[in-house]
């Protein structure tokens, strides 16, 4: 055999090692025995994570990979064949541990593949090799501290908070008593102006815009305004934020003018077959127009919106604010603000309401 065909067949080995090793972590559950054995042999063989390195280096190799269960199942039994008895007890005591302290298979899956994100969406895991032709955030993940009342905040090295606490509400919190809300060192609101309907299409405002900005700006809370959209193209899309811009003309926007955009998760809804590059031109149209006319434009969603439905590349000059439930956050891009929590309490809004930690000062008021 030539040396170009036994580097092809190692090259070949070290691929299907990999692949194997994920599709055996997603049964996690399932198949804990299998797993462990491959998950070892991955580590004795020293292939771990300076293999996963160089997957970007490797031919056969693209840059997103989306498995799906049923091509996990499919595989997960191959898988098992490459690892050595002998390792087995060990292995299995560790791996059950993880199971039985909640660690979800997507978690395990990030730590394995610290070079990538790693997005759990639509039945399949996704991985987005990290790239420095995007803007990376420079947070220093220890400094995001979570405090006893269950707010996350930013500090500096001298250990002082150097970020800001918001809330964003909708009608979904009913009538809000700002007064009360303002006593609870909330530094701004995002308040939505309304939304496009999911289905039929039309645009509505929504019925506690005016209450809730009013009362924001009156009790001494800097506001900004979001918009959910279901904008199919780049026209209707410029149609929502003109719609938006003529609610706010009367009031003093600091903060930005936000376009929301969020997976609706049923068959039936106008944008179910759009792509990728439909969604990120309407983003880019709706940010232009929110833009020429004097306000900071921003886009909100989580991992999903900004790693599947947009292309990053074109929308890396606008502000983001990232949309994730943990006590530590989960992106390596640039983002101003994090909407750590949906089941926040603030006094004066009933109910559950969304929190948010800020970095930067947008009102310039510190």
């Amino acid at each position: 055999m030539s040396e170009k065909s036994m580097r092809r067949n190692r090259k070949r080995q070290r691929i299907s090692l990999l692949r194997n090793i994920v599709f055996s972590l997603v049964t996690l559950t399932a198949l804990t025995g299998c797993i462990g054995l491959l998950l070892q042999n991955y580590a004795l063989k020293n292939e771990g994570r300076e293999t996963m390195g160089r997957l970007n280096e490797l031919e056969d190799y693209s840059s997103e990979h989306i498995y799906t269960q049923a091509e996990l199942d499919a595989f997960v039994q191959g898988a098992a064949v490459t690892a050595k008895e002998s390792e087995r007890e060990s292995i299995l005591g560790e791996l059950k541990s993880k199971v039985k302290s909640g660690e979800s298979t997507v978690a395990i899956l990030r730590e394995l593949f610290p070079e990538d994100v790693v997005v759990y969406a639509d039945g399949g895991y996704s991985f987005f090799p990290i790239t420095d032709e995007l803007k990376k955030h420079n947070y220093n993940p220890e400094n995001f501290v979570l405090k006893n009342n269950n707010e996350i905040v930013y500090i500096d090295e001298n250990e002082e908070t150097v970020s800001l606490k918001g809330v964003d509400v909708s009608r979904h919190q009913g009538t809000i008593d700002w007064r009360r809300v303002s006593s609870e060192d909330i530094s701004y609101a995002f308040i939505r102006a309304g939304f496009r309907g999911n289905t039929e299409g039309k645009i509505s405002e929504d019925e506690y815009f005016a209450d809730n900005i009013e009362g924001a700006l009156e009790n001494g809370i800097d506001v900004g305004i979001y918009f959910y959209t279901q904008a199919l193209d780049e026209e209707e899309a410029v149609e929502e934020a003109e719609f938006v811009l003529d609610l706010i003309e009367p009031y003093d926007v600091s903060y930005p003018v936000v376009l929301d955009l969020e997976e609706v998760g049923l068959d039936d809804t106008r944008t179910s077959q759009m792509t990728r590059e439909d969604y990120t031109k309407a983003a880019v149209a709706f940010c232009e127009t929110v833009k020429k006319a004097g306000y900071t434009p921003m886009i909100y969603g989580n991992l999903k919106t900004f790693m599947i439905m947009l292309d990053m590349k074109q929308i890396e000059d606008y502000d983001k604010w990232f949309a994730y439930y943990d006590e530590s956050v989960y992106f390596p891009y640039d983002f101003t603000i994090w909407q750590y929590s949906s089941n926040g309490a603030v006094n004066g809004i009933g109910g559950d309401v969304d929190m948010n930690v800020c970095m930067k000062d947008y009102a310039g008021r510190n």
